[in-house]
């Protein structure tokens, strides 16, 4: 193959992916390495992209074949490949199964595809410390309580194994999904969310029941975990984000299946009861007196027959359920996320405990066929004055940002965007409290924090709703789980660092689609002049792997 010019990739032998913006085949070329390649830079002409194990693993388990990732290379490269890289990808590609996790008589049973493998990872320090006996040259005997953690050891060795052991079925559950919602409202699943639970559940056959659904923000992620529930037909214990998420859970389950109330429990800080579906929060489960102290909510996994546990927002999943999880693996488990980035760097984690990715749509694709809304993103850079300037200089680094992020100065950009954007839906959302109070002293809206209890929370929200007011100001307490359909303008005063995940949810916050098909606007107010501005190009790279880009305006 010879230089084609109007390709879009460039592919470096340490398996970067340069992706050139401004080429006529780039947004083909995204879509095209997007299931098995991660944005890790993306300046304004020139994206780069990662081809890691990780990556290649989970979109082996979500059923591409490496032929598929490699031809994809070849097909949008500018220059030839180097074969160097195609045969990396094979071998990394290739090590997706060569050990599989079977069920045995009374304990479990780890297989390797050959002899060597059997001799190298008999003797990997990580691995063989959770074998038994050897049965046969190629099969150990594995006591089923190491399940979770075998198969940890086995990604962190490079062999990531296939499980294939099966599940304990739970108590039975008679649910269906409805027709026509209790309004009258006729309900179906959208196809994308059909094939979703399809895939994750495979008919209940032992290839299915584990893994990770990633769809965008308002896309409808709740409707298949509903859909899972009803097709697993067994007791399910849903963990979600917060008490707000969990009041969204019931109602949906209320509306939307044939459950009866009573079939249905919450149990938080509030109330603590258990039926056959349970709605529970992170942040209840995660409870300890102290540091070293024991956990007293984890009996709420043995406290019924679960067939099934719904991990909602997977990405915020708490490093101590992580050590639970693992204990957990002959239930089935469903991840739901928008994205599969974790700050703290844990994806293989999620990808070896819940389940690897079994079923990814790009956001771009949905928006296309009007299941979520178009966005417009703008990054305003907004000046210091001279006295901040001076005091953002002499400041010690890790305060810097702080100061950055409450620039004053972003008062009046606030004031400004909210008198353009008159009659529209509008949330504010912040890090930092003092800042998010200056906002609400001036303009007069209702600020929803951590410290709002969850009945002024439901008031407030209820109006947001119904029309009776048209702007809220929300703390970190809005990047997750909200419900407010109409919002179609949120303006980000200050963010968690270079969070690419609170970035993705905090758009995701208007991204339902709109009656007439206007686009959601997001607005990102950022110092200039600061470390803001290299947080916020961290903050935007999963974004811009989905295909957004930011229009940057910058005031004087």
């Amino acid at each position: 193959m010879s230089y084609i010019p109007e390709n879009a990739l460039i592919i470096q032998s340490d398996r970067s992916v340069l992706l050139e913006v401004h080429s006529p085949r780039a947004d083909a070329a995204r879509s095209a390495i997007a299931p098995f390649a991660e944005l890790v830079k993306s300046p304004e002409h020139i994206h780069t992209y990662q081809v890691s194990p990780l990556s290649i693993w989970n979109a082996r388990a979500a059923g591409m074949a490496v032929t598929g990732m490699i031809d994809a290379l070849r097909e949008y490269a500018k220059y030839p490949m180097p074969d160097a890289i195609a045969q990396e990808i094979s071998s990394l590609g290739s090590r997706y199964g060569l050990t599989v996790i079977e069920r045995g008589d009374g304990y479990l049973l780890l297989k390797m595809a050959d002899l060597a493998l059997a001799e190298l990872l008999s003797r990997n320090e990580g691995v063989s410390k959770f074998l038994g006996e050897r049965l046969l040259p190629l099969v150990f005997q594995v006591n089923a309580a190491h399940r979770g953690v075998l198969k940890q050891a086995l990604l962190a060795a490079g062999y990531p194994a296939e499980d294939l052991a099966g599940y304990t079925e739970g108590d039975a559950l008679a649910i269906q999904l409805r027709s026509n919602c209790l309004t009258g409202t006729p309900f179906q699943l959208r196809d994308y969310q059909k094939e979703a639970v399809e895939v994750f559940y495979q008919a209940g056959r032992v290839h299915g029941g584990s893994g990770t659904i990633v769809l965008p923000c308002g896309s409808g992620k709740t409707m298949v975990g509903l859909a899972a529930i009803a097709a697993v037909q067994s007791n399910t214990l849903v963990l979600t984000s917060s008490l707000t998420s969990v009041r969204q859970w019931r109602r949906e389950l209320l509306d939307k299946t044939t459950l009866p109330e009573d079939a249905i429990a919450e149990y938080s800080g509030e109330s603590k009861q258990t039926a056959p579906v349970t709605l529970a929060t992170y942040q209840i489960i995660s409870y300890r007196k102290s540091k070293t102290g024991e956990f007293p909510h984890f009996q709420l996994f043995n406290a019924r027959s679960w067939g099934l546990i719904i991990y909602d927002e997977v990405h915020l999943l708490p490093a101590p359920i992580f050590r639970i999880t693992a204990e957990l693996q002959a239930r089935r488990r469903l991840g739901l996320t928008a994205t599969l980035i974790r700050e703290d760097g844990r994806e293989g984690d999620v990808f070896a405990l819940i389940g690897p990715k079994r079923y990814d749509v790009p956001w771009r694709e949905l928006e296309g066929q009007g299941f979520i809304a178009a966005a417009e993103c703008t990054e305003i850079r907004v000046p210091q004055d001279s006295e901040r300037q001076m005091e953002y200089a002499l400041a010690e680094k890790r305060h810097q940002f702080r100061i950055a992020a409450e620039n004053p100065r972003k008062l009046m950009v606030v004031q400004s965007l909210l008198h353009q954007q008159i009659g529209h839906r509008i949330l504010i959302i912040g890090e930092y409290l003092d800042q998010l109070k200056q906002i609400a002293a001036l303009t007069g809206l209702p600020i929803i924090t951590g410290k709002t209890s969850q009945i002024e929370r439901d008031r407030l929200y209820e109006q947001f709703r119904d029309g009776s007011i048209s702007g809220l100001i929300l703390s970190r307490v809005g990047n997750f789980a909200l419900d407010l359909p109409d919002a179609d303008v949120l303006i980000q005063v200050s963010g968690k660092y270079g969070s690419r995940q609170e970035e993705a949810q905090r758009l995701g916050r208007i991204l339902r689609p709109k009656n007439d098909g206007h686009s959601a606007q997001f607005y990102t107010l950022v110092s200039q002049r600061t470390c803001e501005e290299d947080f916020a190009r961290h903050r935007q790279l999963f974004l811009a792997e989905q295909g957004y880009s930011y229009q940057i305006q910058i005031l004087t």
